[in-house]
């Protein structure tokens, strides 16, 4: 398997990379966020997140934009990311998903 280059990679985004692995709690994702994006910027990445875990459960586009609110062309953007993008939605919902199986078996 080779190794994954990001189009993004830039010495200033290892640092912003570095930043984000260095948070310790979500108290402190909470702060940094609201420092370092708008209202608006959260916002649109909350959507995309939820967009993403509705698309994964297969919900319908009509289901996603009752729901979340999203247009259809955001639903169809984070639909091409989860087939053929980078994995990063697949990566995180996958262990999120083994996260929350672990905490029902316990």
């Amino acid at each position: 398997m080779s190794q994954y280059k990001s189009k993004l990679e830039s010495k200033e985004m290892d640092w912003l990379c570095k930043a984000i692995l260095n948070l310790k709690n979500k108290e402190e994702v909470y702060r940094f966020f609201e420092d370092i994006c708008t209202i608006s910027e959260i916002k649109a990445l909350e959507q995309r997140f939820q967009v993403a875990r509705m698309l994964k459960k297969k919900k319908t586009y009509s289901e996603i934009a009752n729901i979340t609110g999203a247009s259809t062309a955001t639903i169809s953007r984070v639909n091409r990311c989860l087939n053929y993008g980078s994995d990063g939605y697949n990566i995180i919902l996958e262990r999120l998903n083994k996260e929350l199986e672990k905490n029902i078996k316990e």
